[in-house]
């Protein structure tokens, strides 16, 4: 009885604060392009590519990372939620990353909010299906701690498979590195444990 009564004085302030909610100000009803993410949900094993040059690659070759990126349905419809994890060849962690993206109808666009666990860095992102494609456009901080824009495409979609490419600025677009990250994916459950 104790943490039920604990529960709600906490809860209270929150409801209060919170704008009434009215039926015509909600969807219930997700929008049609709710499902534009759609093709994420599941279970994939992906391979990285990141873009090396220079000495570093004639040092140590391209580095093999694989992992695994688990996505559903969240949000009453909404969004998706979504799990990336990346290890090294001899399976050390080397990325935790977990989104949230939702359809923001009035906006017409994705919003994406994303956590880099193990670095604890936020970053966040707009998105929009466009010429079969999804394209997200975002901003955060690199491995070095500077700000950083990227811009993504998730291209070739199939039922199972995808491939997705990044390209990144560290000068707030004057210049860009194309193809600085690519992951191939591959389905391997349509539904993913969480």
């Amino acid at each position: 009885m104790k943490t039920l009564a604990l529960v709600a004085a906490l809860a209270l302030p929150l409801l209060a604060a919170a704008p009434p909610i009215h039926a015509q100000s909600t969807a219930a009803t997700p929008a049609r392009e709710a499902a534009q993410f759609d093709f994420l949900i599941g279970q994939w094993d992906i391979e990285l590519q990141p873009k090396i040059n220079g000495l570093a690659k004639l040092i140590h070759g391209q580095p093999k990372l694989t992992g695994s990126w688990k996505a559903w349905r969240a949000f009453d419809g909404q969004g998706i939620d979504d799990e990336l994890r990346v290890v090294d060849s001899s399976g050390n962690p080397a990325t935790l990353a977990h989104a949230q993206r939702i359809y923001d109808a009035k906006a017409q666009r994705w919003q994406i909010s994303l956590l880099d666990v193990y670095r604890v860095r936020f970053s966040s992102a707009t998105g929009q299906w466009q010429g079969g494609e999804m394209r997200v456009d975002g901003s955060g901080t690199s491995a070095d701690g500077k700000p950083m824009l990227s811009r993504t495409r998730f291209v070739d979609i199939t039922a199972d498979s995808f491939k997705m490419r990044q390209d990144r600025s560290t000068d707030n677009g004057a210049s860009w590195e194309e193809g600085a990250l690519v992951i191939v994916a591959k389905r391997v459950a349509a539904k993913a444990p969480r």
